[in-house]
């Protein structure tokens, strides 16, 4: 096996907090690893000493001469003025040059050193950069390349980030939060990609299913130290478990020793020396062992919930479009009803930019609906976690930015908990707890945000992306909360895993506001959708079986195609057959390696064109054949 890196014996501390402890590690050609830890633990410094953004203290992370190495940061930044296309050129390094040079030797007369230029372009797979670029993008839902960085929203620049990382080809990938800010299809995308093209991977990830596909090996950054599981992410909660219990036995049995080392200790002479000072020098190993704190939550954390009536929240046929001068009119809700019901638990699941989060805000009156209304019962009492987060003081410590909510929180029966007790339970332990808030990492942040919602006692939550920026712990802590919570849920979330466990019913958003209310988790909606498309493909193409499609399924359509519409989609089956056949056969005389300078050229430019034509008459199409 090659090593690509091999990190040996590193240690790193912020003041007094120590986050590695003589971490060490290799990833070799073809490993793929995922990195798992709770927020707060250093995964994420851990990221930026290997990338060289940050310094360590002590140890070695030594790469193999000559490999590339590609960084996905957690919050890329690029030059704002820069169109997303350039963006991309600007990450390309060598490969941009090249085709720099290579424009620019077209535009000079005489072309001088063509030849050799055209031959590094074909050794080095340059020719179809910018239509492999576009393609990236245009999977990543990002499909203005003109349009400047400075217009992108966060969660565009994140995919801009994501397409560059993987355009550079490099032979170790190293990416930080690579499912963020992805929609689902986006995420089962990458799932292959990574699969498929990546050489070795090291990767931080909350998404389960994510890791359970793609790694092959997990390393858990714990108490300041990494543990390492030969396996994908089911193995890792099997071995964990394991190595919990083995280590909660040693504790155990080393407190017990302790008591009777420690009732020597006071009793043993100071002037006593020679085999006690052994004793000694062990006696202060075994309390450490015995002092370390193993934080697994057993318990499950029940709330009590506000009491909720019989009226719930009713849709009543609301419609929502935004206007756009640029982009034309974009349909969030088109006559939307529903009643909701008690203790149903919906999710909510799409493309970006579907109208997902515009719903949400609708239910809470933050956007009006152009026509409808969301009736809310009296007993409702909302509980909102949003994307955005909520705004701390960062020079308040983290129990008091609680406590300004509330002292205690009622667990029902009679039952209450103090703050403090609240927060350890969503793994603040007391020595955290008095930090001041500016200390915490994004993450935690997120999980101290989710806690003032939690704790108010909501009859309805309303989660916004909640999976976003939590640790894998902090989510099995709330999957457990959902599933006693006695009220209703509404989530939107890209965490399939999450999603499998807490909802009942999905609202599927299609776009143009279409909405399918499916009778299930997300898992069982992929494989309805995938049967749907088996069914689909097994469909003839010949006119004769369209005919018999068109006919099967008359009744269900609005109104039959008129004659202009039906002689437009004859005309473009024949269009779409002739791109076709034209897309292949350039793509075939682009891999010959027999054609001149001017052929090439010619070919590079009209590609491009052609697919982008090809996908606006297949779109048409589609229209046309679903009336």
């Amino acid at each position: 096996m090659i090593t690509y890196l091999d990190v040996q014996h590193l240690n790193k501390r912020i003041g007094d907090l120590v986050l590695l402890d003589d971490v060490a590690f290799s990833i070799g050609e073809g490993h793929r690893v995922g990195l798992i830890a709770r927020n707060g633990a250093g995964k994420t410094t851990l990221l930026n000493i290997l990338s060289g953004k940050e310094d360590y203290e002590s140890g070695s992370v030594v790469y193999r001469n000559d490999i590339k190495v590609g960084y996905l940061e957690q919050s890329p930044e690029f030059d704002p003025t820069l169109s997303v296309i350039d963006a991309c050129f600007a990450q390309a390094g060598e490969l941009s040059d090249l085709i720099a040079r290579y424009e620019k030797c077209l535009q000079t007369e005489g072309t001088p050193g063509i030849d050799a230029l055209i031959e590094e372009m074909e050794r080095r797979e340059a020719w179809d950069f910018e239509l492999r670029a576009k393609q990236i993008l245009s999977r990543l839902n990002i499909t203005d390349f003109s349009q400047p960085i400075g217009q992108l929203s966060g969660g565009q620049i994140k995919r801009v980030a994501l397409a560059n990382v993987l355009l550079s080809n490099p032979d170790l990938l190293i990416l930080d939060e690579p499912t963020n800010h992805l929609d689902l299809e986006m995420i089962e995308w990458l799932e292959s990609y990574l699969r498929r093209e990546v050489k070795a991977l090291f990767m931080v990830t909350h998404d389960r299913y994510f890791l359970d596909r793609v790694c092959s090996e997990i390393l858990e950054l714990d108490q300041q130290k990494i543990f390492s599981y030969k396996g994908n992410y089911a193995y890792y909660l099997e071995k964990r478990a394991e190595r919990v219990a083995a280590e909660a036995s040693s504790v155990q049995k080393a407190q017990n020793l302790y008591r009777t080392e420690l009732d020597w200790m006071r009793r043993m002479p100071q002037a006593r020396g020679g085999k006690a000072k052994y004793r000694k020098d062990a006696f202060y190993e075994l309390e450490k062992l015995a002092k370390q704190r193993l934080e697994e939550k057993a318990v499950r954390l029940q709330v009590k919930t506000e009491y909720l009536g019989s009226k719930i929240i009713e849709a009543q046929y609301v419609s929502k479009t935004f206007q756009s001068e640029s982009r034309g009119d974009k349909v969030i809700l088109k006559d939307f009803y529903y009643n909701f019901t008690r203790f149903e638990k919906i999710g909510i699941v799409g493309g970006n930019g579907t109208g997902k989060s515009t719903f949400i805000k609708m239910i809470l009156d933050e956007v009006r609906p152009d026509s409808g209304r969301f009736v809310v019962g009296e007993t409702i009492r909302f509980g909102y976690y949003s994307q955005n987060g909520m705004e701390f003081d960062n020079q308040m410590k983290v129990i008091d930015a609680v406590r300004n909510i509330a002292e205690t929180v009622d667990l029902g029966g009679g039952r209450r908990i103090t703050a403090m007790q609240f927060l350890s339970h969503f793994q603040f332990p007391p020595a955290r707890q008095q930090d001041y808030i500016y200390k915490l990492s994004g993450g935690e942040r997120r999980r101290l945000y989710l806690c003032t919602v939690l704790m108010q006692n909501p009859n309805f939550l309303i989660l916004d992306e909640p999976t976003n920026d939590l640790d894998i712990s902090t989510l099995q802590v709330l999957e457990e909360y959902l599933a006693d919570f006695r009220g209703c849920v509404l989530v939107v979330s890209h965490d399939r895993y999450f999603m499998d466990k807490v909802v009942d019913h999905l609202f599927v958003f299609k776009g143009e506001g279409d909405i399918k209310d499916f009778p299930g988790n997300y898992t069982q909606f992929r494989a309805w959708e995938a049967l749907q498309e088996e069914e689909e493909k097994a469909q003839p193409k010949a006119k004769v079986e369209l005919a018999k499609k068109e006919n099967t399924y008359t009744s269900e359509r609005k109104r039959k195609l008129t004659f202009k519409e039906k002689q437009e989609m004859e005309a473009l089956e024949a269009d779409i057959a002739k791109l076709e056949a034209e897309k292949a056969e350039i793509e075939t005389a682009l891999s010959s390696g027999t054609l001149s300078v001017e052929e090439i050229t010619a070919h590079s430019r009209r590609l491009p064109l052609l697919t982008e034509e090809l996908e606006e008459k297949e779109m048409r199409w589609l229209e046309l054949s679903e009336i």
